[in-house]
């Protein structure tokens, strides 16, 4: 079941998701490009993602997130965004640094932690507005 996935395997799912919002399809070509990682790396965790049925791919053919698969990425994408508020808005990291550790963050942080965040960050988001404004 998806519940087993690698941090890697995840970073896939992130990666179709982003890809195939920017792009409308995603190859295994473009997965390999943003991964920085070489096509057959990529097959490879496409037979996984696959037998999880996380997504559809033909050999050759596009990648297409199923949709337990899209839910899976959506929820990765959203940990991944609430982790990226946190560190540039309420610490001040630098984006680059702050994608970067969000990055890595976003496998290991519990679904409690992840709420408190994201109240964490409304809470300051509303108190600088009143600040500001």
């Amino acid at each position: 079941m998806a519940g087993t996935l690698t941090s890697s395997m995840e970073n896939y799912l992130e990666t179709i998701k982003n890809l195939e919002t920017d792009k409308g399809v995603v190859r295994v070509k473009n997965v390999a490009q943003e991964l920085k990682v070489k096509m057959s790396s990529v097959s490879g965790a496409l037979e996984t993602l696959v037998k999880e049925g996380l997504i559809s791919h033909e050999k050759y053919g596009y990648i297409q997130l199923t949709d337990q698969g899209k839910k899976l990425a959506e929820a990765i994408c959203s940990r991944h965004r609430t982790l990226f508020r946190f560190l540039t808005e309420v610490l001040g990291v630098d984006p680059k640094t702050a994608d970067e550790d969000a990055c890595k963050m976003e496998h290991a942080v519990s679904p409690m932690v992840l709420e408190k965040l994201v109240e964490l960050v409304e809470s300051f988001s509303q108190r600088k507005q009143n600040w500001s404004g």
